[in-house]
């Protein structure tokens, strides 16, 4: 694309919903003409983010904790524990769907009232998730998870030109597996299939221990300072 100037408005300050005593603002893209899949593909690789139809990236005047990170999907090296992950992936059937399985909304409301139950988001609403996940203008796929033919996880995964955007995941609670990184490297895994060379995580905070995940998925490159750097250096 070429040299596209970006209008944003800036939200006023409120109490940061992942480091304590810190308070968040976010910049969000007011361009309509950027509000295509296009376009959104263009501000990913820009640090930006998406929810809902909105496009997005902090902007705190006293905090730079928060890092877009995405991960090499044809250079991706598993750990000794993304390996034993692997190794179960294979037991599951993983199909990728334009629509969510008939069941979805009884799996997720399971993992909400399990796993956060404190949250923003529960209890859980039909209503909620589509305006969180859902966009008029990208197109988004599905990713199931089955073990013996009984749906476990999905991930909500945007299709862009050069990447996968990973925009948010739910799956089955009492799992004895670790689900949450199974989609990841699902996703990673279907990239590759598909000649997609960035999966995109989302924003990193290193101090933020639900975050640390994302850091585990090597090698992997964080947007700081106007560019795109080796996660290794930080």
């Amino acid at each position: 694309m070429a040299s596209q100037s970006i209008r944003i408005g800036v939200m006023a300050p409120s109490s940061c919903s992942y480091l304590a005593e810190q308070e968040e603002s976010v910049a969000v893209v007011l361009n309509p003409e950027l509000h295509t899949d296009r376009g959104y593909g263009f501000l990913v690789q820009s640090g930006f983010r998406r929810s809902g139809n909105n496009i997005y990236r902090p902007y705190c005047r006293a905090c730079t904790a928060c890092h877009s990170l995405r991960v090499d999907t044809f250079g991706f090296i598993p750990s000794r524990s993304q390996k034993r992950h692997l190794s179960q992936l294979k037991r599951l059937k993983v199909e990728l769907k334009d629509k969510m399985d008939t069941e979805w909304f009884d799996l997720y409301e399971r993992y909400i009232s399990a796993r956060h139950r404190n949250g923003s988001m529960y209890p859980a609403s039909k209503q909620d998730f589509s305006s969180f996940v859902q966009s008029d203008w990208q197109t988004s796929k599905y990713l199931h998870l089955y073990e013996n033919g009984t749906l476990i996880a999905i991930a909500v995964t945007d299709v862009l030109e050069n990447g996968y955007s990973a925009i948010y995941s739910f799956f089955e609670p009492e799992h004895p597996w670790s689900l949450g990184s199974l989609c990841v490297l699902a996703q990673i895994k279907q990239a590759r299939t598909n000649d997609i060379p960035w999966l995109y995580l989302g924003f990193q905070i290193d101090a933020c221990s639900a975050m640390n995940y994302k850091q585990k998925f090597k090698p992997h490159q964080r947007y700081v300072a106007g560019s795109w750097k080796d996660g290794d250096q930080f």
